[in-house]
């Protein structure tokens, strides 16, 4: 009966045993190799290596700045490049002042002339230029007696009113007689038109 009984209790003490063991040896392992210290190192690790990798991040932001003093500073050097065709404008109006040609002392001694002929005797235009030109009269270059009728300001159809009253008052002519002493290239050599002008406001 003894040995009966005495025989089943080995295996347990041997599982006893071997639990026993297997405890010790989890109890006796170094705390760096326990799973509740390796999870927090891991996690720490983790945080140390991201904080790393954003730090080399932020880095080339710092380096970006000078970058942005170099492009404010562009447009600091390109503005006398503006302000130089400023200065060439007025280089290009002196030649359209030079350009303007001074009238010759004889072209405005002629127009003078002209002047005083239409005021004081009412001449027509070919009167007055004939007379400018006229080897008998003024002797003007026909260059200077053809200024001086183009600028002449004068009212024609009025001097030609004029010159037919002083043949009507002093010669006492027909209205007719005077129309053809106007308009004679013998005679004043009035338009057809100046003289219609003066016969028809003759009092």
């Amino acid at each position: 009966m003894t040995e009966n009984t005495t025989e089943p209790s080995a295996p347990r003490d041997g599982k006893a045993q071997a639990a026993a063991d297997k405890a010790y040896r989890k109890a006796s392992r170094p705390w760096f190799k326990k799973k509740r210290f390796l999870l927090p190192l891991i996690i720490v690790g983790i945080m140390i290596i991201s904080s790393i990798a954003n730090a080399g991040k932020d880095e080339p932001s710092a380096v970006v700045a000078p970058s942005a003093d170099a492009s404010t500073a562009a447009p600091a050097a390109a503005a006398p490049t503006e302000a130089a065709p400023a200065a060439a404008a007025p280089t290009q109006a002196a030649p359209v002042e030079a350009a303007a040609p001074a009238v010759p002392t004889e072209y405005k001694s002629a127009l003078k002339k002209a002047e005083s002929y239409s005021k004081t005797m009412h001449m027509s235009k070919v009167g007055i230029y004939q007379q400018l030109t006229s080897e008998y009269g003024e002797k003007f270059s026909p260059e200077a007696a053809q200024y001086a009728v183009d600028n002449l300001v004068a009212d024609y159809k009025a001097n030609a009113l004029e010159k037919a009253k002083s043949y009507q008052e002093n010669m006492s002519m027909s209205p007719e007689g005077i129309r053809q002493q106007l308009t004679s290239e013998f005679g004043e050599k009035f338009t057809p038109e100046e003289a219609d002008y003066a016969i028809q406001n003759l009092g």
